[in-house]
């Protein structure tokens, strides 16, 4: 199987000029044009997409268990709930299906979740184990438990802890999925540290790192711009981050201010001005991935923010769609490979 490698965004400040601005094009052309070049940090993968043999279960290596429980938003303080306000103004859409901004008492109302998290524990796992935070939780596990497997065996990654949270539900504006994993703050992993973690060590009896090198966080579009607001806001926390499709566009809801185009800040304005941080990242997008006709000035366009996320796109999948499952199920194993190499550092 042919490895694929991604970046490192520890040097993330020297490539300050490959972040800036430009003036929105109306006429700008499909992306990429022409695709990025192969290197050594950078990977076109093309269909057919198949599964890689690390999926396959194998009896001959320890299982891991996966455990699931739920938690509740009125035993949160860090999220007590809201649904989202389905209405002509909360639904109203510009001429290329972007859900456009609305008065935040038209988007959204107090409203009640029960969110489900699953945890995969390794049969070969130690106190103070390395994990990952993974969004949208039901969405992977099961896909990674059997990788999980075989490459804790074969010594190819540590013995961690999958921690699998799902969102508190629905999508995009004025949901509690939104809010949780569109906004540009540090609120969704303080409630991770806070509330999450110290579930899972009380349900299971097992304790986390407090590390960064140990900690990961993982996730698809939304969930994946999640995983790095996470890691930006607290990379004392989190070192590594594995983003497929990430979701940096204008999709933040309530606005605010100090980033109102919400994730499109991170490559506009916010990372060229930033010191540099201790953060790892492996991403990817598809060809055909969301948007991916929009002109830029939608600030909606996925391949476009993934690009302008890092200097080349580090996994360019041809032909394939938003968080394609083919592509992630052939990806997976050699993402978190390159994600884990060196840990734990001597």
């Amino acid at each position: 199987m042919k490895k694929t490698t991604a970046l490192s965004l520890l040097a993330l400040a020297a490539m300050v000029p490959a972040f800036a601005q430009p003036v929105p094009d109306l006429s700008l052309p499909k992306f990429p044009t022409p695709p990025p070049a192969v290197t050594a940090e950078n990977s076109i993968i093309k269909p057919p997409y198949a599964d890689v043999p690390e999926y396959k279960v194998d009896p001959s290596v320890p299982q891991g268990d996966v455990r699931e429980f739920i938690l509740y938003s009125e035993d949160s303080k860090i999220y007590p709930g809201i649904v989202r306000i389905e209405n002509d103004i909360s639904a109203k859409r510009d001429a290329y299906g972007n859900r456009m901004p609305a008065p935040d008492a038209a988007v959204s109302k107090p409203g009640r979740y029960e969110r489900h998290v699953w945890v995969y524990i390794p049969k070969q796992v130690k106190p103070n184990a390395p994990f990952m935070v993974v969004q949208d939780g039901h969405g992977y596990i099961n896909r990674m438990a059997p990788v999980l497997d075989n490459m804790i065996a074969a010594h190819r990654v540590p013995a961690m802890i999958i921690v699998a949270p799902d969102s508190g539900g629905s999508d995009a504006q004025g949901s509690q999925r939104g809010l949780e994993y569109d906004t540009l703050s540090d609120r969704y992993s303080n409630w991770v540290e806070q509330e999450l973690l110290p579930a899972v060590s009380k349900n299971y009896g097992v304790t986390l790192t407090s590390d960064p090198e140990g900690r990961a966080t993982m996730g698809g579009s939304s969930g994946a711009i999640c995983a790095w607001t996470m890691a930006w806001y607290h990379p004392e926390r989190y070192h590594k981050v594995l983003s497929y499709s990430g979701t940096f566009v204008n999709q933040a809801s309530p606005q605010d201010p100090k980033t109102p185009r919400g994730g499109w800040e991170y490559h506009a304005t916010m990372i060229p001005k930033a010191a540099k941080k201790p953060i790892r990242i492996w991403m990817e997008v598809g060809e055909k991935d969301l948007h991916f006709d929009d002109p830029e000035s939608t600030w909606h366009n996925w391949p476009l923010a993934n690009n302008r996320m890092a200097t080349v796109l580090k996994i360019f999948a041809m032909d394939a769609r938003h968080v394609d499952n083919g592509v992630v199920r052939q990806t997976l194993p050699s993402a978190l490979e390159w994600l884990w190499r060196d840990y734990p550092k001597s």
